[in-house]
């Protein structure tokens, strides 16, 4: 059962928990800039060529 005034244990109520509030750890930071470099990395070549071809069988 759910009462609005309840909370969750770590919850604030403003959309961040306690460990959310915490320094990051230093490789998070490192984690973080490795995940944004993949992610604004180009799509492969034989990537666009493989969703061409599937995007004509369908």
């Amino acid at each position: 059962m759910h009462i609005d005034g309840d909370r969750r244990a770590g919850e604030t109520g403003k959309g961040e928990s306690k460990i959310g509030k915490r320094d990051n750890p230093g490789w998070a930071d490192g984690l973080r800039q490795l995940y944004d470099s993949v992610v604004e990395e180009p799509l492969p070549d034989s990537f666009k060529e493989l969703l061409s071809k599937l995007d004509e069988k369908s």
